[in-house]
């Protein structure tokens, strides 16, 4: 696989994990929503990042 291809699988799963997060919520134990909140939000932000270094990086 390519290296786009790699952050292509790495965004779409870190997005599908914090939508499952939220249409799941109930059904969750505490302490366990809580650490796969704080996964979700460092595996968006990590995919945000790497969004915007592939659009600025698609201009050379």
């Amino acid at each position: 696989m390519t290296e786009s291809g790699s952050i292509l699988t790495f965004i779409l799963v870190s997005f599908c994990l914090a939508i499952i997060l939220i249409m799941k919520k109930d059904s969750l134990p505490a302490q366990m929503k809580r650490y796969l909140a704080l996964l979700a939000i460092v595996m968006v932000s990590i995919s945000f990042v790497l969004i915007l270094i592939s659009f600025f990086g698609a201009g050379k």
